[in-house]
């Protein structure tokens, strides 16, 4: 991985709702803090852009916390979760002197180049002063998102479009399982993939009960970022100290190579 200006890697780090609420239904503020936690204890060696899910998730503990029926679209539900679930980001990164400020995008932003300059932009200037980017798709103007890849994709085309040295996303598995039932390795992490079309037989179509992503959406973002030399990082978000723990070669996990 190539350095900044300041030293430091750029990663774009995506979370989505089944790494936000460890599998349950409701948003974990001990996985926000487990994942601030880290981004202090790796914040002099990278520099990180986070790209969160979990506003629709957030909004269902509002919903039925308040006592309302449960019949509202996905969009009003982003609407209400997005404004609670960046409120426990922003109290929760202060703990930890972690300035954090919020980018709604949707997949047009980036098929118009004055947009594409803004954001990219508007991100740097925040890198610059020391805030964390923590971005999400702008699901209550973009009714098409909600269907595409709970944020993979957007979080593998701000990854090129920011030029990021790594992009990890965090999952409910330690990476690509091998599924040939011939392989000695059969069910075992794939931890390096060159080619992706040779791991297509390993994956599942399966998504977790409040993503709307899994892994083939994944591997298409991994695709996005391997066209422009960009590596991926495919890591269990669930257990604590995840990130860390891949970093020092703890845990298994899939290496998908950039060109």
């Amino acid at each position: 991985m190539a350095m900044d200006k300041s030293g430091k890697k750029r990663i774009v780090l995506k979370i989505g709702s089944s790494t936000l609420t460890r599998g349950s239904d409701h948003i974990s503020r001990g996985k926000i803090e487990d994942i601030a936690k880290q981004l202090m204890q790796l914040k002099d060696s990278y520099e990180f852009v986070l790209v969160s899910s979990g506003a629709i998730a957030t909004a269902r503990q509002v919903v039925k916390s308040s006592g309302q029926k449960m019949d509202l679209n996905k969009q009003a539900l982003a609407s209400i979760g997005q404004p609670h679930l960046m409120r426990m980001y922003y109290e929760i990164f202060s703990e930890f002197s972690l300035p954090t400020a919020q980018c709604l995008l949707t997949y047009r932003d980036f098929s118009n180049e004055e947009s594409k300059e803004n954001i990219i932009h508007t991100i740097e200037n925040l890198l610059a002063h020391g805030f964390l980017p923590i971005i999400n798709e702008n699901d209550t103007t973009a009714t098409e998102e909600i269907k595409f890849g709970d944020n993979d994709k957007l979080a593998a085309m701000t990854a090129v479009l920011i030029n990021a040295d790594l992009l990890i996303m965090a999952t409910n598995t330690f990476g690509i399982y091998n599924l040939d039932p011939d392989s000695k390795s059969f069910k075992e992490t794939i931890p390096e993939v060159r080619s992706i079309s040779d791991v297509l037989s390993s994956i599942s179509d399966e998504k977790s009960a409040l993503g709307s992503g899994g892994m083939a959406s994944k591997i298409e973002a991994c695709e996005i970022a391997q066209n422009v030399g960009i590596e991926t990082w495919l890591v269990y978000g669930y257990d604590e100290n995840f990130l860390v723990d891949v970093f020092e070669n703890k845990v298994k996990f899939t290496k998908v190579l950039g060109k």
